[in-house]
């Protein structure tokens, strides 16, 4: 180990000095002539975008001018079995593993065939699982997001070989390339930590042009990412000459190996020029000086190799050959991609969701000889049962770890049982657990993760948004994210304004994942695991004031325990409650459409009009039973939509808009609607807390109103 780190040390030393190239250089000089094609067609296809900007800044891109050697020195050297991340300047990369320059153009121009996202994203941002090269999951371009979704894959990496559930002949990498200004992003500094504690096998490229958009690195930073990493004990580091693609290929070469060997992290830190615009539509001569554009191209990779290939023995005329043959091979490419055909505007929907293999309920709900179960209890059993089954599952998240096993005791024994690697405490950063999913899913494991209380999911809700949500759709299917996320939720008994939230409506504004929200025991099992088992990101809500039926009149969210194959298919609502035929014939019953607590509500304000409400709990908000919904509405005419959320812009809102546009003629009163208070937190004090909230006495009083129309 001091060895290797010295030998780190060294490379730091010889490619720190500017300009300074290696003629006793070991690159083979196969892959000098190589890259210096890959520069040249880089070259030639971001001259050729700015030459055709009518066209090609129809949508805007980035180009790698001035990265080239860096990027082609990574990718040069990652293996088929390795994963990575590029960030959106990344086009060298994607040529060094193989892509072709058509391929990319097709990205460009948005067409049917973009092999990545066949034209719905923008240029540069890859999405890849193909025989023979790298897996490169979907990510978003806002800046330095991709860290950690790429430090999930190297934790996923590390806990499949953990559980000898990988290939033991491969040792792969994660490769995360970023720009040296995202590292002050505060979700860098998460992934980082997570790499250090747990010694992952990531390389973080950070490729430093001293420049954001119109920002220098000196009005952005207090220091470099090099310098920010020695913070972070455990994360090797070395500096690169990142225009030198000799240097750069033999430090790439000693970071790869020292990851290769299991030994941590390591962050590789490559100054190079920014020789292109920012991105297509923010030029660089409408913000950067002269001075500043001659003093970058004074460090152009191109050149330099140039210069290399010549001491190496290539004539004048093989040179010329080559660059010719790359504005040539570029422009072909070009012209096919003019005339490649555009997606059919009737394809837009498809790939929201992947299929779920859970298409019925199975199992016994109530099976013989089956005893009442609280719903935390019934939740540990279906975790239990899904890491007993699926050596692939891991449980994760805030003190659910340990002997504690959750703030409410709902991984209670799990550590004990299946040990520390797969179910494990993280720190205080939301971020990562719901992120770090992302790479988790896309390397083979299966992770469940909690956030301890709903009104901690806001530092998350980036990464559900702009990675988890948009996966699947913006990789055409080809990385939909298995990602289980549970999240206590809701008010009762004092818990004051950071432990009561409702966020529902938050979440279903989110397009993409799919919102679970059980009300009683049995559904809390069946779902759950059908939760695990759907391809894509599920959110699921459970009620703390539930959870032990401690709260009166909560004491049917006790059920007798399903069996172990008990499961439920997600959007599938459920009668909590009938009506008697005699209310329904006589048109003297309504509709009560709700979800967690609420359901309890109601069932004991239905207590006041015997056989009058009938009671649709939803389980489900995304994917909604809308059939459930209208066929309830079309049968009793008068409708309740109850929710604990403050009411005004809600989802209960939505769902009455949505029934009064389509049932409007059956109706026989307005859809009432009934929520907490438009008050931006719940008091601490449990009268303010009753006050704010619905309860059995106000839904009577509206149940009332409504019966009486």
């Amino acid at each position: 180990m001091a060895i290797f780190i010295l030998q780190l040390e060294y490379a730091m030393e010889v490619t720190t000095e500017k300009g300074k190239t290696s003629n006793q250089s070991t690159v083979p000089l196969n892959i000098l002539r190589k890259a210096y094609q890959f520069m040249h067609t880089a070259m030639q296809m971001a001259t050729l975008y700015d030459e055709n900007k009518a066209v090609c800044s129809k949508y805007v891109h980035s180009t790698s001018r001035g990265h080239e050697a860096i990027q082609l020195a990574a990718s040069m050297q990652l293996k088929a079995y390795d994963f990575a991340a590029p960030y959106y300047r990344d086009d060298s990369i994607l040529l060094g593993i193989g892509l072709t320059p058509y391929e990319l153009m097709l990205q460009l121009l948005g067409k049917k065939d973009d092999p990545f996202s066949g034209g719905r994203t923008y240029y540069g941002h890859p999405s890849l699982r193909r025989k023979g090269f790298p897996t490169i999951p979907h990510q978003s371009s806002a800046t330095g997001m991709q860290a950690i979704p790429a430090t999930g894959m190297a934790h996923a990496l590390n806990y499949l070989e953990a559980q000898n559930l990988a290939d033991s002949n491969n040792r792969p990498l994660v490769l995360c390339s970023l720009g040296d200004g995202s590292v002050t992003e505060g979700e860098v500094s998460e992934a980082f930590q997570m790499a250090v504690l747990h010694q992952l096998p990531i390389v973080y490229l950070i490729q430093d042009n001293d420049w954001g958009i119109s920002a220098t690195g000196k009005e952005m930073r207090a220091m470099d990412a090099y310098e920010f990493a020695a913070g972070f004990k455990g994360m090797e580091r070395m500096r690169i000459d990142g225009s030198d693609f000799v240097l750069a290929y033999e430090g790439i070469k000693k970071a790869y190996s020292y990851v290769r060997s299991r030994k941590g992290p390591i962050l590789v830190h490559a100054k190079t020029p920014l020789l292109g615009h920012h991105t297509s539509g923010v030029r660089k001569e409408w913000y950067r000086e002269d001075f500043d554009l001659e003093d970058h191209q004074k460090d152009d990779p191109i050149p330099k190799l140039r210069k290399v290939l010549k001491s190496r023995g290539l004539k004048e005329k093989d040179l010329v050959e080559m660059e010719d043959k790359a504005r040539a091979f570029v422009q072909s490419e070009y012209a096919r991609a003019l005339n490649a055909d555009d997606p059919a505007p009737e394809t837009v929907e498809e790939h929201e969701f992947a299929p779920t293999p859970i298409q019925e309920e199975k199992g016994e709900r109530k099976p013989r000889g089956a005893e009442k179960v609280v719903m935390v209890d019934a939740a540990l059993h279906a975790v239990d049962d899904i890491l007993k089954l699926h050596p692939e599952a891991l449980f994760y998240g805030q003190d659910v770890g340990g002997t504690l096993g959750g703030v409410f005791r709902e991984a209670a024994t799990l550590a004990q049982k299946y040990g520390d690697g797969r179910v494990f405490n993280t720190p205080i950063q939301e971020a990562y657990i719901v992120g770090s999913t992302a790479g988790m899913s896309a390397v083979g494991a299966k992770p469940i993760v909690e956030i301890q209380f709903a009104d901690y999911i806001w530092p998350g809700i980036n990464q559900l948004v702009e990675e988890l949500s948009k996966s699947c759709y913006l990789s055409r299917g080809q990385f939909p994210i298995q990602s289980l996320i549970r999240v206590p939720i809701g008010a009762y008994g004092g818990g004051g304004p950071y432990h009561s939230g409702s966020i529902e409506s938050t979440l279903l504004n989110i397009r993409g994942i799919k919102v679970v929200y059980p009300s009683n025991a049995a559904d809390m099992k069946g779902l759950l695991k059908a939760a695990f088992h759907d391809p894509n990101p599920v959110v699921m809500l459970e009620h703390k004031g539930l959870y032990w039926s401690k709260v009166p009149g909560t004491g049917d969210a006790k059920t007798f325990e399903p069996d172990d194959e008990y499961i439920i298919p997600l959007g599938k609502a459920r009668v909590a409650l009938s009506a008697s035929e005699e209310a329904v014939d006589s048109g003297t019953s309504c509709f009560v459409i709700s979800y967690g607590m609420g359901i309890y509500w109601a069932k004991e304000a239905a207590k006041f009009f015997e056989g009058q409400v009938e009671i649709l709990d939803l389980r489900t908000l995304n994917p909604l039973d809308w059939e459930a919904v209208e066929a309830g509405v079309r049968k009793h005419n008068k409708v309740m939509v109850l929710t604990e959320e403050p009411l005004m812009n809600s989802f209960a809102e939505s769902l009455a808009g949505r029934i009064g546009q389509a049932c409007f003629e059956v109706l026989d009163a307005p859809v009432m609607t009934l929520g907490a208070k438009n008050l931006p937190a719940i008091a601490l004090n449990v009268d303010l807390e009753k006050e704010m909230l619905p309860n059995a006495e106000k839904v009577t009083r509206q149940l009332g109103i409504l019966l009486n129309y």
